[in-house]
């Protein structure tokens, strides 16, 4: 994909909105690694897949205010963390998802008296960094329960379940639980086998997958449970087109 802009997006870690300090996504990748096993009766490179990888690095500014992105970054976790790329912050828009390791916060001043630092993650486990569809246009506040609005996944294989993922940015009450619901027809609804996120109390993320042969309908969307007066949160989706392991 060529540059572009940027301008609207959004850049989600673990639970917290860093979009106002970043200055713009450098990386988002991933994929198999390519490993060479060209033959000896071969006249040319064979390659095949190995190891899933991916991951997503930024530039940010400096913000020393008090839980600001810098504070965040600058701590470097061992753990890891759930980097989130939204597109346009659009339902049913594309968003990049990768649980992964922050690398660095290689801080950098220029002539101009600008700071700034570079970060770089790198996909755990064997994950990989996977595309997703937002079941909410950036992150949702619900003050109640509440069924989200119909996502439309179109037509196409829906033979190999799916992965969610969920930041809770901010939360006020006992709980809330967030169950990704499915339907044939946009009208009859039920819960996705699978698709529910462990009850959240506080900020915090989630990553969940469904059994890899599990059929996953047409329509879906984001709903809340609970006892809780705010939740805002953010849910994606990638349901699986072809069989994974």
């Amino acid at each position: 994909m060529s540059k572009q802009s940027g301008l609207g997006d959004y850049l989600y870690i673990s639970g917290f909105d860093a979009s106002g300090d970043i200055g713009s996504v450098n990386r988002v990748g991933g994929g198999p690694a390519v490993l060479d096993v060209t033959a000896i009766n071969k006249l040319a490179m064979e390659r095949i897949g190995g190891v899933r990888d991916g991951g997503i690095d930024y530039t940010s500014f400096f913000n020393p205010a008090v839980g600001g992105t810098h504070e965040h970054l600058a701590a470097l976790p061992t753990t890891d963390v759930l980097m989130t790329y939204v597109r346009g912050a659009t339902l049913g828009g594309p968003v990049a998802c990768c649980i992964a390791k922050q690398l660095n916060h290689d801080g950098s001043r220029g002539d101009d008296g600008a700071f700034t630092f570079a970060g770089s993650t790198q996909s755990s486990a064997g994950s990989g960094l996977e595309w997703c569809q937002g079941l909410t246009a950036g992150q949702r506040t619900d003050t109640a329960a509440t069924n989200g609005t119909t996502v439309d996944l179109l037509t196409g294989p829906t033979a190999f379940g799916l992965q969610a993922y969920l930041h809770v940015f901010a939360f006020t009450g006992t709980s809330v639980t967030v169950t990704v619901e499915e339907s044939d027809d946009g009208v009859a609804w039920g819960a996705v086998t699978g698709g529910a996120f462990t009850a959240a109390t506080g900020v915090t993320h989630q990553r969940i997958a469904t059994a890899r042969d599990q059929a996953v309908k047409r329509y879906l969307r984001a709903v809340t449970t609970g006892t809780f007066t705010n939740a805002v949160f953010a849910v994606s989706v990638n349901r699986n087109e072809v069989e994974t392991v």
